[in-house]
Parts: structure tokens; C-alpha cells; sequence
């Protein structure tokens, strides 16, 4: 189950935030994503915590749980990407 509205994803925590949802979602519990991708549970914390893994990493966890990567144009973000961001931020 994607969130929604879905942000673009423009940095590492944004990244890190958006496949905690998916995995918590699609009801995922984190010792078995870490088991069916090969990946240990303490990268799967620093992968949803938005710090450095590499792009192997990221892609065996994102595979594992059904998902891609799609690379667009980033563009501006639109005023309603940056409500919700600075919402998300006071919260």
C-alpha cells in the first residue's frame, strides 16, 4: 500500500521514511524483510533512519518487498510538497 499523497523522494531521510510506510503497510515486520533480503535488521534501521547504505543494499530491500526505483526529473517542489513538509516537520 503506497501512502498517500506520496512526496517525491528528495533526500535520504525522505527515502528512509517512505519504505518504514511501505514495509509497515503491506503489514512487513522488519526481521523478516531483513531475512528474505539478506540484509541485516541493523541496516534496515539505518536504511528506514535515513542514513548511509549502499545503493546494493537499497535495492535488495526495496526488491524484497516488491518495489523499484523510478528516476524522474525533480523539478521544484510545488507549494503543496512544501506544506506537507514543514507540516511533517512540526509535528
Amino acid at each position: 500500500m503506497t501512502p498517500s499523497p506520496a512526496l517525491p523522494i528528495r533526500t535520504k531521510e525522505d527515502l528512509g521514511r517512505m519504505i518504514r510506510q511501505l514495509r509497515l503497510g503491506d503489514g512487513i515486520r522488519a526481521t523478516d524483510l531483513s531475512s528474505k533480503s539478506g540484509r541485516s535488521r541493523d541496516l534496515l534501521h539505518r536504511l528506514e533512519s535515513g542514513r548511509d547504505v549502499t545503493t546494493g543494499a537499497l535495492l535488495d530491500v526495496l526488491s524484497s518487498m516488491g518495489y523499484a526505483i523510478r528516476i524522474e526529473k525533480a523539478g521544484l517542489p510545488t507549494l503543496d510538497e512544501m506544506r506537507q513538509r514543514f507540516a511533517d516537520e512540526d509535528d
